[in-house]
């Protein structure tokens, strides 16, 4: 400390004539403190001129201007047509209402919303609505259904595809599992753990592919386009075994020799 403390003297003279022209007590702490303040001075002023000026746009991942714009444009256009379909809506129920001989609702004037719409706004209602899909998203993936056995244990699908039931279950009408309409060329996974009892092609569904399970359960994979799996491989729950032909899957769930519904155990 005594030697932070120690006093030094800077002067400096004239070249020519030697004359003292300026000079100043120091000591290492003096300098030490100079120094550190003119450094948290200089970071001040970077922090805040990358905060409140179009600098921080230079920095890579930050949106620009434009690209802020066209997000709250994009969410204008989105409020307006919210707005629209709200109206349209209760002006349908009052035309129900008339025809069935009821008094109509009185339709208010409603706010217009997109006044309030800024850049930071739109982006958290973003980042809320994304969070809230996502967690949709994974309860569904997650979602486990108890297939028909006859024993304690239980098995949990997962759904092949995803999609629009185009052909329900109809055993008397020889429908003997469903048809999902979905992406044409999207992936086909597996339903539960299992192995490949046959894969083949056939005139009428095209690729065929059959998965033996335990408790004597079977799924069968209808009009796929390319298998991905051979007869005697193992696959589990939720592994692509082979794409959709035509974006339509027929798919079957077979117990010890009888067809149930797919539907009875599986969110499509």
């Amino acid at each position: 400390m005594h030697k932070l403390q120690s006093k030094y003297r800077l002067i400096i003279y004239n070249d020519t004539t030697f004359a003292e022209v300026w000079h100043t007590r120091l000591s290492r702490l003096n300098v030490f403190t100079f120094f550190s303040s003119i450094t948290l001075v200089v970071v001040a002023v970077v922090v805040l001129l990358i905060a409140f000026t179009p600098l921080r746009e230079l920095i890579p991942g930050y949106p620009d201007s434009k690209t802020r714009r066209y997000i709250v444009q994009n969410a204008r256009r989105l409020d307006s047509l919210e707005q629209k379909v709200r109206h349209w809506a209760l002006y349908n129920d009052n035309l129900s209402r008339i025809l069935s001989g009821e008094e109509p609702l009185n339709i208010e004037e409603m706010p217009d919303t997109t006044l309030e719409l800024r850049y930071e706004a739109v982006m958290r209602s973003y980042f809320v609505e994304d969070s809230l899909f996502r967690r949709q998203v994974e309860e569904i993936e997650l979602q486990q259904l108890t297939a028909p056995s006859s024993g304690s244990a239980s098995l949990h699908f997962y759904p092949p595809v995803r999609g629009r039931v185009t052909s329900a279950f109809d055993p008397h009408r020889k429908r003997y599992g469903v048809g999902v309409e979905t992406v044409a060329g999207g992936a086909v996974m597996a339903a539960l753990d299992g192995v490949i009892v046959a894969a083949s092609w056939t005139v009428e569904n095209g690729y065929v592919i059959n998965i033996q399970h335990t408790l004597n359960i079977t799924t069968v994979y209808k009009n796929s386009k390319r298998l991905f799996k051979q007869v005697g491989e193992q696959v589990t729950a939720g592994e692509i075994i082979a794409t959709s032909d035509a974006g339509l899957l027929l798919f079957e769930i077979w117990n010890s020799g009888t067809a149930v519904d797919p539907e009875q155990y599986i969110v499509f």
